[in-house]
């Protein structure tokens, strides 16, 4: 099991049936594979985050078998060994729920919280599914700085700010400046794809990380 979220009061049903679709596959997938999580996937981090990363939706043999956020795919092998570069994660990672790691600063939340087919939800279902992308956010006062794992988290990301999609364009290391002093920094989504294609390094990655550490220490300044 995964560990219980620090959000409690954020997270959407288990048998939430708000988009029909995916709710189709996950009864598909209960019926197939009865001991995996196959359910939304929830919030994993610290509830003091300053830094929120966003990713797409669950992995098919990642989160949504294993029930925490980028725990059993590739994605999370990068993305876990970045945050523990940057002191924002302890213990070691294992690809597995129960494996100890822990988020010191972060939190982890994906745009939309069911895996949806083929690793592409409708834009209805990423509308529908804002609100679960609100009710964190609204949840994490500290949270001044937000990383977002491709283009569909991005969007997502910045409505949920407050932001204007036609002035907040995607692109890697690309930096948004957001209502209410809220900064958001752009990334190419960790998924096999991008890392065997080269479309994304452990070096370009980790930038996205070290400027969230610039950009916390300028805001710390400012204050």
């Amino acid at each position: 099991m995964p560990p219980p979220s620090p959000l409690p009061a954020t997270e959407p049903a288990r048998d939430c049936a708000l988009c029909p679709r995916l709710v189709a596959l996950r009864d598909e997938l209960r019926d197939q594979f009865p001991d995996w999580w196959n359910a939304p996937v929830p919030a994993f981090g610290d509830r003091d985050a300053w830094l929120v990363i966003v990713g797409l939706a669950p992995g098919k043999q990642g989160a949504n078998r294993t029930g925490r956020s980028f725990t059993g795919d590739d994605s999370g092998a990068l993305l876990y060994a970045t945050l523990g570069t940057f002191g924002l994660a302890e213990g070691q990672y294992a690809a597995r729920p129960d494996d100890g790691m822990a988020l010191r600063g972060a939190m982890i939340v994906n745009a939309v919280r069911c895996l949806p087919p083929h690793n592409k939800p409708t834009p209805e279902e990423i509308r529908t599914c804002r609100r679960f992308l609100d009710a964190p956010i609204a949840a994490l006062p500290a949270a001044r700085i937000f990383i977002a794992l491709g283009e569909i988290a991005h969007r997502s990301t910045v409505k949920a700010l407050g932001g204007r999609l036609p002035k907040a364009r995607f692109g890697h290391l690309a930096e948004h400046r957001l209502p209410g002093g809220r900064v958001l920094i752009d990334s190419y989504h960790c998924s096999r794809y991008n890392t065997n294609t080269g479309r994304l390094t452990t070096a370009m990655f980790e930038a996205v990380f070290a400027r969230a550490l610039e950009v916390k220490a300028e805001l710390d300044a400012a204050q």
